[in-house]
């Protein structure tokens, strides 16, 4: 059993199966002082240290979520920064980005700066996406080079698409020679009109008024054309259609500089949910059919689909309890997204299709779905916002001598229902209370300190 020599080690994570871009190994993890200093077997931890059992789980990169609303500032009854991230931490992330549709919104340096002052002391890294618009209007460009001045890799509209071409080609020109990602929440305004649900059967028969999926895939097709224009990277926030998934997978076919995400509630949710007119099925971009869903299951497969992002959308009780046509769209999702995953997925890819799962034995199986969804929940998010290794951040990176100790522990084999009650966000609109999961972080290692122990936050 190794010693561990030289000064006492912050923490020891000991039992666990390492798992990263790498591949797969047993050891125990010695942290000091925020960095990984050594992976080695059956560690004897010193006296003093803190020692975090990982037995019978993975010792993971900690996850990103590329997009978060954190309602801070302007709805803080609904989330704030310190709730909103430690929901983040009881799910396993070390970053999130949050989105800029806030009230005032982030378009300018000073509500940057002042997010990222507050964010100084939460239990994971905020990072911060400005807006493309000011006021996120779509008409005159933010200050977007004194936002990326503090560090801003990301910009998007976030809640609304950038409807003029123009203006989008313009920001895609600026945004191109500051070396940033602009995102775009692809709906057509003119084609979504009032729309509060997905157009298709279910609409027709509830009397509710339809958000086509050309809606989505004209943005789509556009804002593809445009980043090809002018060289900018682009990335496609929260994709929901087979239509729109069709059109990335060509456009990545012909090395398109282009990523995309998609949601957990896009991934297991149909519109057929809407039967009930509970507002808690409300989204923008709406739940769609089976077809759909099918489609974006086939895209996280295959590498069409580069990241799961939560779009955790906090909403106060009073707000989301209105009529279905009246209560605004969102819900929360990042104390359950790992969880629904594994569970969700493993289903998805029994059949092995585009997954690589198939002929193999059923440990087999499991290392590919688990490495699979953590590439789409942490390394390759990771990079996306920037917040990797090779762009100066710490988060996703392989889990090796020198890397900063950005961490989770998962046990994949946890079953647990949804609380709503339960769950750290202000909010409760989560659609899945009384779902039965698989998987659950145990702990969650932010700069080396446990944020989350035993699957409880420390602070």
């Amino acid at each position: 059993m190794p010693e561990v020599r030289g000064p006492a080690p912050r923490m020891v994570i000991r039992g666990g199966m390492v798992v990263d871009a790498t591949g797969w190994r047993r050891a125990d993890v010695v942290v000091v002082d925020g960095v990984v200093v050594s992976l080695d077997d059956a560690v004897a931890p010193p006296p003093g240290s803190t020692v975090l059992d990982a037995g019978g789980c993975l010792v993971a990169p900690g996850l990103v979520d590329l997009h978060t609303h954190l309602r801070d500032p302007g709805d803080e009854q609904a989330e704030t920064i310190e709730s909103g991230t430690r929901a983040a931490a009881l799910g396993g992330y070390t970053a999130v980005v949050a989105m800029p549709n806030t009230d005032p919104p982030l378009d300018s340096a000073p509500a940057v700066r002042a997010v990222l002052d507050r964010a100084a002391t939460a239990l994971v890294q905020v990072a911060v996406a400005g807006a493309i618009t000011v006021g996120r209007a779509g008409a005159r460009l933010a200050p977007m080079a004194e936002m990326a001045a503090l560090g801003v890799r990301l910009f998007t509209d976030d809640g609304t698409g950038v409807q003029s071409p123009a203006v989008m080609r313009r920001a895609m020109e600026y945004g191109r020679g500051l070396g940033v990602t602009l995102a775009q929440h692809c709906e057509d305004a003119d084609l979504v009109g009032d729309g509060v649900m997905h157009e298709g059967v279910w609409s027709s028969r509830l009397g509710l008024a339809g958000r086509p999926a050309a809606a989505e895939e004209v943005m789509v097709a556009r804002d593809l054309a445009l980043a090809g224009l002018t060289g900018v990277r682009l990335h496609l926030l929260h994709l929901s259609t087979a239509g729109s998934v069709a059109l990335v997978a060509a456009a990545k076919s012909r090395g398109a500089a282009v990523t995309a995400e998609s949601t957990p509630h896009h991934f297991t949710l149909t519109d057929a949910e809407v039967a009930t007119f509970d507002p808690v099925f409300k989204v923008n971009p709406p739940l769609r059919g089976r077809s759909d869903v099918d489609a974006v299951v086939r895209g996280l497969a295959d590498g069409t689909i580069d990241a799961i992002a939560t779009d955790h959308a906090p909403h106060r009780a009073d707000r989301k309890e209105l009529p279905f046509d009246e209560a605004p769209a969102g819900m929360v999702g990042l104390e359950t997204a790992f969880a629904l995953a594994l569970t969700e997925l493993d289903a998805g890819w029994a059949t092995g299709e585009g997954s690589g799962r198939a002929g193999r034995t059923p440990e087999e199986r499991e290392r590919d779905l688990i490495s699979r969804i953590l590439a789409l929940m942490s390394w390759q998010p990771a990079v996306i916002a920037g917040l990797d290794p090779d762009h100066g951040g710490g988060h996703g990176g392989p889990i090796a001598p020198g890397a900063q100790a950005n961490l989770c522990v998962v046990d994949p084999g946890a079953r647990w229902t949804v609380d709503r009650a339960a769950l750290a966000s202000r909010s409760g609109n989560t659609p899945f209370a009384g779902r039965a999961l698989r998987g659950r972080v145990r702990h969650t290692i932010v700069r080396g300190e446990p944020v989350v122990r035993d699957g409880e936050a420390t602070r």
